[in-house]
């Protein structure tokens, strides 16, 4: 007979215990599942690898946040979503686009951002849903976007600080700026390392050393990763330009939190600023040293050139006189020793003027380069 394995206690911090502390935050934010509520002007936070435990805290509660991790998306977030009770259809047409999404079905509405993901020049964008109804927050995303570390950590204050008397589409919207600022925040933090990886390809461009082919390659890879990045927070932008003009039920109407909203549009619109600078910097460092690297190979040209045209007049000055000396030792001539003064001084001479001749003639044709015109 078998016997069925026991879930493993809940770990809750109640409203006495305060923020998770240093210690226990990366053990809260390695369990999949991740609930704070707000019942009553108390909080709690609990975290489980079981939806199904996680679901009786957010009943009860007048504001709740749920985080939980995936592993696979094409599958796991409905069935988490369908257990917290979001209905099939919001989450299969958010999940039917690409890169970004928003869907409001009055009682209940959804977004669907990148979540970007660097390594070296790989820059991926993986995918994030974030679900809203009357009284709760869904955020579904995989473990390679672990973005929601300080949010899980200091939820319980985040929570407590909403006015009581608040309404309640107001506390909602709040609790949902806060969620996308950090998941913003996060996505901007990868420019710098797409900035520090363009700094080391900088520094192996300049090495004379470094093979060309592996250099173009790391160029490629370099501007891919730029295009995929401002891809993914173009994708935010139109996702937070829905959100701002959809006039959901769910969201507030009050101007000044929607104002908080065109903050984050434009918080995102500032990072592509700087994304399309770095790409300036770098396509114009990149010029630079490719320029270097054509005066490298312009010089080199140039004494290439230079040692051809020297070779051309030692050449030409040997053949006159080699020609003579050829010609002179022919049978035909019948030379006596009396006749070795003159017969050499007519090699040296012929020797001196065919040498001059040549050199006159390869700087008239202007094969001689311009360094040695100078000389």
């Amino acid at each position: 007979m078998r016997v069925a394995k026991k879930k493993p206690p809940l770990n809750g911090i109640t409203e006495e215990n305060g923020n998770i502390s240093a210690d226990s935050a990366s053990e809260v934010y390695k369990a999949r599942g991740f609930c704070a509520t707000l019942s009553g002007g108390k909080t709690q936070c609990v975290r489980s690898e079981y939806v199904e435990d996680l679901g009786h805290f957010v009943s009860k509660a007048s504001v709740a946040w749920v985080d939980f991790i995936v592993d696979d998306f094409r599958k796991e977030p409905l069935q988490v979503a369908l257990k917290f009770g979001f209905s099939e259809i919001l989450v299969k047409n958010l999940l039917k686009n690409s890169r970004s999404g928003y869907e409001d079905f009055n009682s209940e509405m959804g977004l669907f951002l990148p979540a970007i993901h660097v390594d070296g020049f790989k820059v991926a964008l993986r995918p994030m849903l974030i679900l809203l109804r009357k009284n709760m927050i869904l955020t579904l995303h995989t473990s390679e976007t672990t973005r929601f570390f300080r949010v899980r950590r200091y939820a319980a204050t985040l929570l407590k600080k909403l006015p009581q008397h608040m309404p309640q589409n107001d506390k909602m919207t709040m609790l949902l700026i806060r969620i996308i600022d950090e998941s913003n925040a996060k996505n901007f933090e990868y420019l710098q390392v797409i900035e520090e990886n363009g700094d080391q390809l900088s520094k192996e461009l300049s090495d004379p050393k470094t093979s060309r082919q592996m250099i173009g390659d790391k160029i490629y890879h370099m501007k891919h990763a730029l295009i995929v990045y401002l891809s993914g927070l173009w994708a935010t932008v139109d996702a937070l330009s829905s959100l701002r003009y959809g006039d959901a039920d769910l969201i507030t109407d009050d101007p000044k939190i929607i104002g908080r909203i065109a903050g984050l549009v434009d918080e995102v619109h500032a990072q592509i600023g700087l994304a399309e600078h770095l790409s300036d910097v770098l396509a114009s460092g990149l010029e630079v040293l490719q320029s270097i690297y054509n005066n490298q190979l312009q010089i080199l040209n140039n004494r290439l050139a230079l040692l051809v045209a020297y070779l051309t007049i030692i050449g030409t000055a040997l053949l006159v006189p080699n020609t003579i000396a050829t010609v002179a030792g022919n049978a035909m001539f019948n030379f006596q020793p009396s006749d070795q003064g003159w017969y050499l001084e007519l090699i040296v001479v012929s020797t001196i003027v065919a040498t001059l001749i040549s050199w006159w003639a390869v700087k008239k044709m202007g094969l001689l380069p311009k360094s040695a015109d100078s000389n």
